[in-house]
């Protein structure tokens, strides 16, 4: 990652900019290279169906967005849950050498007009895109990326608690060098496992309220997201993004490709163990029914097809 601030600064200046901010890229392809080869030794994504596992995320999300960042009133069991989880698929990364769950995600996947995304319920008027709304697509298509955390231990302790949360900043006292290459790409290790796990379940549009300050990173790193409005407040200054199937195979730099194909080979076991799972569990049969696995062919998500805006029919359709 580049930590210079000189250099940043750099990037931004007239003419030279453009040289500098080559140079970056260069480096951040370079790292993500890197970093691909040694998040499969140090971190798993991990598809949580099971009860238990589920309610690992549940924990992580009440450590971050109840106990450290005070967004949601604490909770005696000490599990963060809310309305969307009921029809929601979730993602964890373990830390394999600990068997410790880093982080979490989930996607919102509604089935039905009854449910609405988070964006939808809470800041639909933030969204001054009309092209580009949950409600141009079919609901069986769309999610949303929200509840993404990662464990304090996983990060820097800094004065400001809002920093790091869903930034993937670490505790460089605790861990081998390897995994504090691997740690500051928690945030982008989750947000390729759940989007393994959206195209896996034939969800081609993702929604997410964001902080700009993210987008950005995640711009810089090659995963670019359209931002739909204005920031507002909501836990925060975030505003609401969009992003297709398309637009991250396309925008996706070789050394995170590399990094995405690994993930999405864990996803896709996941995927199975669920559908395979004898469990006579409501949930498991409703979100990873056999269904789930229809069109779903290829392991690899850089093999999905394109998306395009057609002006005629108002909508995304592929290519």
């Amino acid at each position: 990652m580049i930590r210079n601030k000189y250099v940043k600064k750099l990037s931004t200046v007239p003419v030279l900019g453009a040289a500098v901010r080559g140079g970056i890229s260069m480096l951040v392809k370079r790292e993500a290279k890197l970093i691909a080869e040694h998040f499969a030794e140090f971190l798993r994504p991990v598809v949580a169906f099971k009860p238990d596992i589920v309610n690992e995320a549940f924990k992580i999300r009440h450590d971050v967005y109840c106990e450290e960042l005070n967004f949601e009133p604490v909770r005696d069991d000490g599990m963060e849950q809310d309305e969307f989880d009921d029809y929601s698929r979730f993602c964890l990364i373990e830390h394999k050498p600990s068997s410790n769950f880093a982080g979490c995600v989930r996607i919102v996947s509604p089935t039905s007009k009854s449910e609405l995304l988070p964006i939808e319920k809470f800041c639909s008027e933030a969204i001054k895109n009309a092209k580009v709304h949950p409600s141009q697509f079919d609901r069986s298509e769309i999610c949303e990326i929200s509840r993404l955390a990662v464990r304090p231990q996983f990060r820097r302790r800094k004065a400001d608690n809002f920093e790091g949360a869903a930034s993937g900043a670490i505790n460089e006292q605790t861990y081998s060098e390897e995994e504090l290459r691997c740690f500051p790409f928690l945030a982008i290790g989750l947000y390729l496992s759940i989007a393994a796990l959206a195209v896996r379940a034939g969800t081609h549009h993702a929604f997410v309220m964001m902080e700009p300050r993210l987008a950005r990173s995640m711009s810089f790193l090659g995963i670019k997201f359209e931002q739909l409005g204005p920031a507002v407040d909501y836990h925060g200054l975030r505003a609401p993004y969009y992003i297709s199937t398309g637009m991250l195979t396309r925008s996706l730099p070789v050394g995170f490709q590399v990094l995405m194909n690994n993930i999405d080979k864990e996803v896709e076991k996941g995927c199975l163990a669920a559908r395979n799972n004898d469990d006579n569990d409501e949930y498991i049969k409703r979100m990873y029914s056999s269904s789930f696995f229809e069109q779903k062919k290829s392991p690899n998500i850089s093999m999905r097809e394109n998306f395009n805006w057609s002006e005629s029919s108002g909508l995304y359709l592929p290519r």
